[in-house]
C-alpha cells in the first residue's frame, strides 16, 4: 500500500499475495478482546481500531459445504474463462456470493485449494471427485501421492 493510502473497509477490497487484507482486518477487530495489549497497540498504530460496543462486525463463518461450493464456483468460473484448471498456486479468484463482502465479492485462494485438493484426492467423496473431474481437473499426476 502506498504512503497516505487507506486501509480496506471490507473483505475482497484489497488482496495482496493471495491474502485478503480487509478480511484480516475484520478478523483482528472481531477478536480484539483475545489479543495481547501489545498486539492491540500495534494495530492501533496502523489505524485499526477496536469495534465500538454496539458495533456488529458481520463476520460470517461458512460451513464446510458452503466453502466447498464457493471453491467449486471459483474453479468453474476460472475454467470457463481460461479453458483449463491449472491456475498458479497463488492465484486468487474473485467470485460473486450472497452474504459475502459488502460488494458481494469473495476472494477464493483457488490455486492453493486445487493443489491441496489434488493431494487429498483419495479422501474426497466420489461425488466431489466427479464434480471436479467434470471441470477438467487432472488427477493422474497426484494419484500415487495421495
Amino acid at each position: 500500500m502506498k504512503a497516505g493510502g487507506s486501509l480496506p473497509a471490507g473483505a475482497g477490497e484489497l488482496v495482496i499475495q493471495g491474502e485478503d487484507l480487509g478480511a484480516w482486518i475484520a478478523a483482528q477487530r472481531a477478536g480484539w478482546d483475545k489479543l495481547m495489549p501489545a498486539q492491540q497497540h500495534l494495530l492501533e498504530t496502523l489505524g485499526i481500531e477496536p469495534p465500538a460496543e454496539a458495533e456488529t462486525l458481520g463476520l460470517v463463518r461458512w460451513s464446510q459445504e458452503e466453502r466447498w461450493a464457493a471453491n467449486v464456483a471459483a474453479a468453474r468460473q476460472f475454467h470457463a474463462r481460461e479453458g483449463h484448471l491449472r491456475p498458479a498456486r497463488k492465484h486468487v479468484e474473485m467470485i460473486s456470493v450472497d452474504g459475502g463482502a459488502e460488494d458481494g465479492q469473495e476472494a477464493v485462494k483457488l490455486g492453493a485449494w486445487l493443489d491441496n485438493t489434488r493431494k487429498r484426492a483419495a479422501k474426497l467423496s466420489p461425488e466431489r471427485r466427479a464434480q471436479l473431474a467434470g471441470l477438467g481437473l487432472e488427477w493422474a499426476a497426484q494419484e500415487g501421492k495421495a
